[in-house]
């Protein structure tokens, strides 16, 4: 839908009368092929069967895959913001329940060399979007990058995604030290996906926070355990998130309880705060 200007104007009128900021989640991980994006794309979804507003941004630069999980293939992306000077509203894509989302491309993965003005723009337009959603989430790319530490650090908070593997939890913990190497205060949470059953879930994820909190002295915050489950594999092939494709499914209703226990135990972030993402993002680039 092409964003005109009596649209501008109504964004604007009640940007002015219901000032508000979007919190801004990061769901990483430390390796591919853990479910990070199937988890950032049907959390999105649960978020909004809880009445949130919600953006899912693909920044997984070169190999961003939403549009593939939801069987749809983007007009716009990212790279159309800069290119044509879109206004941000004209590349969102709309996805099943109402979901706002922005396909990944490579328009990202030369942000830190880009000019002012484009830095600029964009942060005119992560403001437009940070006015208008409850919740901005960013599918970042596996592993961890200088580029996108910068987006992750100026999150309000991340969502790390691992699995009972070795080699998982392994780099989950490489990337945990990464980033509170960089931001010590940064809020995380931890979801551990396709555990064999709850009670071994449990207990890797309690080894996982011991020994994040005896190396890195930090504490992270268990958000749940999503079972291994054969019905993730069907929607994926369907290309139909599985929380749609059935939610009776133990995969879905685990997740299903994760949102709304995240919802309901975090704090929200106080909407009117001068602190932004795009204030901290500016920040980082300009040291």
């Amino acid at each position: 839908m092409k964003y005109d200007q009596a649209e501008g104007l109504r964004r604007k009128l009640d940007r002015w009368n219901n000032p508000r900021q979007a919190k801004t989640l990061a769901v990483i991980s430390g390796k591919g092929g853990v479910g990070k994006s199937n988890f950032a794309l049907n959390f999105s979804l649960q978020l909004i069967n809880n009445g949130k507003k919600v953006l899912l941004f693909d920044l997984d630069v070169g190999m961003g895959n939403i549009d593939i999980l939801l069987g749809n293939r983007a007009e716009k992306t990212i790279v159309n913001l800069f290119e044509e000077r879109l206004s941000v509203h004209d590349i969102i894509e709309q996805g099943p329940e109402g979901l706002a989302y922005i396909a990944g491309g490579s328009g990202l993965s030369n942000f830190f060399q880009m000019d002012e003005s484009d830095h600029a723009y964009f942060y005119e337009q992560y403001r437009e979007l940070s006015q208008v959603y409850d919740y901005i989430l960013f599918d970042m790319g596996a592993g961890v990058t200088e580029d996108s530490l910068f987006f992750i650090l100026a999150s309000d908070e991340c969502i790390v995604i691992t699995t009972p593997e070795p080699t998982s939890v392994t780099d989950a913990y490489g990337m945990i030290k990464h980033v509170v190497n960089r931001k010590r205060d940064m809020p995380l949470h931890v979801i551990l996906n396709r555990a064999f059953n709850y009670q071994d879930g449990l207990k890797a994820l309690e080894r996982f926070k011991a020994v994040v909190s005896k190396f890195l002295d930090v504490e992270i915050h268990s958000v749940g355990i999503i079972p291994d489950d054969k019905v993730v594999t069907q929607a994926i092939v369907r290309q139909i998130p599985y929380t749609l494709y059935n939610e009776k499914s133990k995969a879905a209703k685990a997740l299903k309880e994760i949102t709304y226990n995240y919802v309901t135990q975090t704090k929200q972030v106080n909407r009117t705060t001068p602190s932004s993402f795009v204030q901290r993002l500016k920040q980082l680039i300009e040291r």
